[in-house]
């Protein structure tokens, strides 16, 4: 019998505890001999003289690793045992076993001292209680903790130096695989290879992910996926699938490691984020056999950035929209600098909120969006103007390319589906008939092969009917696509052309478009083109009234005079138009209502039954009430309204018609002074 002077009878009556761990459920599986080390520390307990009843092993955090104690439930065990004061001693190989955490390992020596619990390892029993035991098991904690940052450091060192040559082994997306020497080739599934192709080349074509998956859908074709055992299957596409097939650096050939971050937070959830390509760790070109280039795998991210349309967070233009608003998304206030929205109501008009929603201020600008996207579309055509491209060829080229993509896409899936349903009838025939479990689910996966094979034939047969009757361009538009500078104003204006495609026009040629009104009819846009320079343009906008026009006291003075020299309205609005007068809501004309308007205000009458307003004998009018009381008409319109003038309008004249006495200015007069409640008449 093995003894020390630190067991004492007390430490004999309680129970000794052999905790086992290790770190990884492969050392589990492969340190067999380590294992077997740690539980016969059971012999060692009995040598020191505790009987086998009370020897307890705590082995419920075998694959756990110790760096931290929240999901150890054997250590948490452990410290209820000692806790309760049920523990005499805790055996373990060696202290590391316990804790490689000084923040779990410094509580537990405080809970065994206070308790009187003794901790064995290989080494020697120490007392935490004791000044001598506690200054070696912290020592040994503290190393032990030591060792494994030097461990991981060492790993992560080795690890990174690999990665910096582009010869770590990650996990390869679909498409690609790993050779047993390393080497990275393409997947030699020709079906793999052409439809990843076919996803770049559709996203480039359509410019957004959620169109290029309008796209599968519709020919009905599936993505390739590699499943847990590394298998190709099919399945159907969506956004996400296509994101990760677009967003992988590995297709453009180029190794990268440290693309996401890892964070814990505080409620103890994990949460791993996407870094953007500016902050990754390790990236080396030219690794991989690549399906795009890395030019074009840059102008991919570029395009799906912009495509994220978080405009007043990210200030990105989002993809064209069916918006009335051709200038969604590109359109910035020039008062504050921010991106202006688009809002419907009410109309079509560019709103800079981004000071509002932030700060609670006032609206910056709110212009109407028609005027300013008409100048703006006139600018264009005339930076167009001089070029002539053979649009119409490329465009049938590409549609030609695009559709027999498509059709060798639908011929290699045939294919597949054809091996799939014969595969599976060659396994039916082959089953023992007398084995029917099997025979029913062989039987069931040959019927389903045979359904995804008929779907998959009739939707080809459908597309290639669809190909074959799809009308052919009219001579006179294809000329407007070859001469399409100068065309494009008469093709701007005819169906073929949908909202998306006017704003993806624009879009070729503007980069941004800042507008910021000077005057209340005026809105002064500076057109920033693709390549820096700028052009800017003076805009006239609608205004609900002649006193927001700028020239409107010019403009009245003008009516005037011509009104009293005997001009008609009709010349007066053509000299107008010719001085560059218009009226509030024309944007290039002065209409004969504008100055008819302003010639009856001054008075001006060209009618002899205009200029001699109605009298009715001993009786006043409305008209007649407001000039001698200086009151506004609606004041007296609203008090009869209301009952507090009761008067009741004349059957012959249909007018309201007051007493022409001096008694009814004075009664009329109090009342407005507030001196009357009401009048009656």
């Amino acid at each position: 019998m093995t003894t020390s002077e630190l067991i004492t009878p007390a430490h004999l009556t309680r129970q000794a505890v052999i905790y086992i761990r290790q770190s990884t459920p492969h050392q589990v599986l492969s340190n067999q001999e380590s294992l077997r080390l740690q539980y016969a520390l059971r012999q060692r307990a009995i040598e020191f003289g505790w009987p086998p009843t009370a020897i307890e092993i705590i082995d419920a955090d075998l694959g756990q690793t110790a760096t931290e104690a929240e999901h150890r439930e054997g250590f948490k065990e452990l410290i209820s045992r000692v806790t309760l004061g049920q523990v005499g001693i805790i055996f373990s190989i060696e202290v590391t076993r316990l804790s490689r955490n000084c923040s779990d390992w410094y509580p537990l020596l405080d809970l065994c001292g206070y308790k009187q619990c003794l901790i064995a390892d290989r080494d020697g029993i120490y007392d935490p209680a004791s000044v001598n035991g506690r200054f070696l098991l912290g020592l040994k904690g503290q190393l032990s903790e030591m060792e494994l940052h030097t461990l991981r450091g060492r790993l992560t060192a080795g690890l990174l130096n690999k990665a910096q040559r582009g010869e770590l082994a990650l996990h390869l997306p679909t498409g690609l695989a790993r050779h047993t020497d390393g080497t990275v080739v393409k997947e030699p599934n020709q079906e793999v290879q052409a439809r990843i192709a076919l996803v770049f080349e559709t996203f480039l074509r359509v410019k957004s992910a959620s169109h290029t998956l309008q796209f599968f859908n519709a020919q009905d074709l599936q993505l390739p996926h590699c499943d847990r055992w590394g298998d190709i299957t099919w399945d159907k596409p969506s956004v996400a699938a296509i994101l990760s097939i677009l967003k992988n650096p590995a297709y453009a050939g180029a190794f990268v490691y440290g693309r996401t971050r890892t964070t814990h937070e505080p409620a103890g959830k994990t949460v791993t984020k996407g870094l953007p390509q500016e902050q990754w760790r390790i990236m080396v070109k030219d690794k991989y056999p690549a399906y795009i280039s890395w030019d074009t795998f840059e102008q991919i991210q570029a395009m799906l950035k912009d495509n994220y349309a978080e405009y007043d967070r990210n200030k990105t233009r989002g993809i064209p929209r069916p918006g009335k608003a051709l200038l969604q998304g590109v359109v910035y206030c020039g008062e504050c600098g921010h991106k202006m929205v688009v809002q419907y109501k009410g109309g079509t008009r560019y709103l800079c909120n981004f000071l509002r929603q932030q700060y609670h201020c006032p609206v910056c600008q709110y212009l109407p969006a028609d005027s300013i996207d008409q100048a703006v579309v006139q600018a264009f055509f005339q930076a167009l103007s001089p070029v002539e491209l053979d649009v119409y060829d490329k465009a049938v080229a590409r549609q030609s390319a695009t559709a027999k993509k498509t059709q060798q896409a639908h011929e290699q899936q045939l294919t597949r589906l054809r091996y799939e349903a014969s595969y599976a009838q060659r396994q039916f025939n082959h089953v023992d008939p007398a084995n029917r479990l099997v025979a029913a689910e062989l039987e069931k996966r040959w019927e389903t092969a045979l359904s995804a094979l008929k779907q998959a034939e009739e939707t080809f047969a459908q597309g290639q009917a669809q190909q074959t009757l799809s009308p052919a361009l009219p001579l006179d538009l294809k000329a407007a696509f070859i001469a399409i500078g100068q065309k494009l104003p008469d093709l701007w204006e005819q169906p073929v052309l949908t909202t998306q495609h006017k704003k993806a026009l624009l879009r070729c040629l503007i980069d941004k478009v800042v507008v910021h009104r000077t005057a209340p009819d005026q809105v002064q846009a500076r057109i920033v083109w693709k390549g820096g320079d700028t052009s800017t343009l003076q805009i006239p906008v609608p205004v609900g009234s002649l006193r927001d026009l700028s020239k409107a006291a010019e403009m009245e003075q003008i009516i005037v005079d011509l009104s009293t020299q005997g001009k008609s309205d009709a010349e007066i609005a053509q000299h107008l138009i010719d001085l560059g007068h218009r009226s509030p809501m024309k944007q290039d004309t002065v209409l004969l209502n504008t100055v008819r308007i302003i010639r009856l205000k001054h008075r001006i009458f060209r009618v002899r039954h205009q200029s001699h307003p109605r009298q009715i004998s001993k009786c006043l009018t409305v008209p007649q009430l407001t000039k001698a009381l200086g009151t506004p008409r609606a004041w007296i319109y609203d008090r009869i309204h209301n009952g507090t003038i009761q008067i009741t309008k004349d059957k012959t004249t249909g007018l309201y018609l007051f007493p022409n006495r001096p008694e009814t200015l004075k009664l009329l007069r109090q009342l407005h002074a507030g001196k009357l409640n009401s009048l009656r008449f």
